[in-house]
């Protein structure tokens, strides 16, 4: 007996040029790249190093605030409301959520573990929570609204805080009274430099917007609202080097994951990439010189947020007032990808630290999107004798190939099967992770309160407000309307007022 098999025509990703490929692909419903289906897909497709289209969208709130961990499997977002929401990147669903502010979510920090998570909001406040069980270790109130906090690379007690006309602080949680010393934010000048007295008053005024800490922890990288970038001894707590790196306020600093290179984000519309030299050199040989900037010459955008790629290859950014995500690579500084798919402004952009994934909040909605890279499937993959042809073939079926075995044979291999030992309980480890660092966090059951994307509506750009329980509804009631005032009609509202 012949069969006619109908396969589609294999497609080599490797002769078609990029803008033909980009054409064809057509957007799925494909969320994440699940590891046992690595040998399905395209290699091709695998060593794209960015994102090409949107692929799905989380919702738990207003998303202002996103942050990966360091191993990429949980994302934390911070919302308007205060709540820190976790999510598992795999499922999508919601791990865990933490509830300790009062007001919107600023920053968010990772350990170097995963156990640990510190959150700054603009109730004065930054918490560091243990999600071993949820809840607050340190709870640290400041005197003045909190522009972003970073946590120590390798002490989850110790992290630097960048306040609102305030000098920064250094903070050290590691007993119950928590020690709080202030950072300089005038930048250091040559000693052979002759300063005016309008520049010794301006240098006291500047302020520190943003800080983060180097890679090996011993040093803390902060941006002025002067443009300037100043390098502080975490021992001393003194600058050692300062340097004017752009023309406006520093709002965002943020290192790649080796620590050699790090991004800066100015609202004079350019973002710089800078390599970090060596800072344990006597602090006179050090220099630090822009490497690239990127910027839109022609509509003069400004960019709301950027991140690193996992590699440090490549520089993402949102732009302001604009829906687009830009990505440009570094080694030659051009724009390879615009990303679209939603018409709403973004705020945070964040990079998955080992996937091409990049996820973003939208301003409007607080809906987090997702674009990654759709792959393309290989069936060959599935068993060695499976082929990919290019044309329609005529099937010849092997003589024992559809023969039918007794019902004793089967039964008897059911039964031996069922004599193996199956360990559900061992958990195998998993390539390229410290398992002495390894942190697992535990699932919370018991997610009553899970606020859905109906239960609240848009009231004005970037707030939202709760649907109040009778919106939209009409309970029929000894055939009168009963509900809130808002919705009843005048007569039935008149009918109540004289009751």
């Amino acid at each position: 007996m012949a069969y006619h098999v109908l396969l589609q025509p294999c497609r080599s990703q490797a002769l078609k040029p990029r803008h033909l490929e980009q054409r064809e692909r057509t957007p799925q419903p494909s969320y994440f790249i699940d590891t046992m289906n690595l040998a399905l897909t395209d290699p091709f497709g695998l060593a794209q190093d960015y994102p090409e289209s949107t692929t799905g969208s989380l919702r738990s709130g207003h998303a202002c605030a996103l942050r990966f961990n360091r191993k990429g499997d949980y994302l934390a977002a911070g919302r308007a409301d205060g709540v820190v929401v976790i999510f598992d990147v795999e499922t999508q669903g919601v791990a865990r959520k933490l509830k300790g502010h009062t007001r919107q979510i600023q920053s968010l920090s990772w350990s170097h573990c995963g156990r640990y998570l510190l959150t700054s909001s603009q109730d004065w406040k930054c918490n560091l929570w243990d999600l071993q069980d949820g809840s607050i270790l340190r709870s640290i109130r400041f005197e003045a609204a909190v522009y972003i906090a970073e946590l120590h690379p390798w002490n989850h007690l110790v992290f630097v805080v960048a306040l609102y006309e305030d000098q920064p602080l250094f903070i050290d949680a590691s007993d119950p009274l928590t020690l709080k010393y202030h950072l300089p934010s005038a930048p250091k000048r040559r000693a052979d430099e002759n300063l005016t007295e309008k520049q010794i008053a301006a240098d006291f005024k500047q302020s520190t917007t943003v800080c983060v800490f180097s890679a090996s922890g011993e040093h803390i990288l902060a941006g002025t609202n002067k443009g300037w970038l100043n390098i502080i001894e975490v021992e001393s707590r003194s600058t050692i080097y300062s340097t004017k790196i752009c023309g406006g306020v520093v709002t965002l600093l943020r290192l790649t994951s080796s620590g050699r290179d790090i991004v800066i984000n100015s609202i004079d519309r350019v973002i710089r990439t800078v390599q970090m030299p060596n800072l344990l050199a006597d602090p006179d040989t050090i220099n630090i010189e822009v490497e690239h900037k990127f910027q839109d010459v022609v509509n003069r955008l400004m960019w709301n947020h950027v991140a690193f790629s996992s590699t440090g290859e490549y520089v993402s950014a949102s732009t302001y007032n604009n829906h687009d995500i830009y990505i440009w690579e570094r080694n030659h500084g051009s724009l390879v990808r615009i990303l679209e798919g939603t018409k709403e402004e973004h705020g945070v952009v964040e990079w998955h630290p080992h996937r091409p994934m990049i996820v973003a909040c939208g301003v409007e909605t607080g809906r987090i999107h997702i674009w990654s890279i759709v792959p393309q499937q290989r069936w060959s993959a599935l068993a060695p004798d499976f082929v990919e042809v290019e044309e329609n073939v005529e099937y010849q079926e092997h003589e024992d190939e559809f023969d039918i075995h007794p019902q004793e044979e089967i039964h008897k291999r059911r039964l031996d099967l069922e004599d193996d030992d199956v360990d559900v309980l061992t958990v195998e480890p998993i390539k390229g992770l410290d398992e002495e660092n390894h942190f697992r966090m535990p699932v919370q059951l018991d997610l009553q309160d899970s606020e859905g994307e109906e239960e609240f509506v848009a009231i004005g750009r970037g707030e939202m407000r709760r649907k109040s329980p009778t919106q939209s509804k009409e309970y029929i009631l000894d055939t009168e309307v009963v509900g809130s005032g808002d919705d009843l009609p005048k007569k039935a509202r008149k009918k109540n007022r004289k009751r």
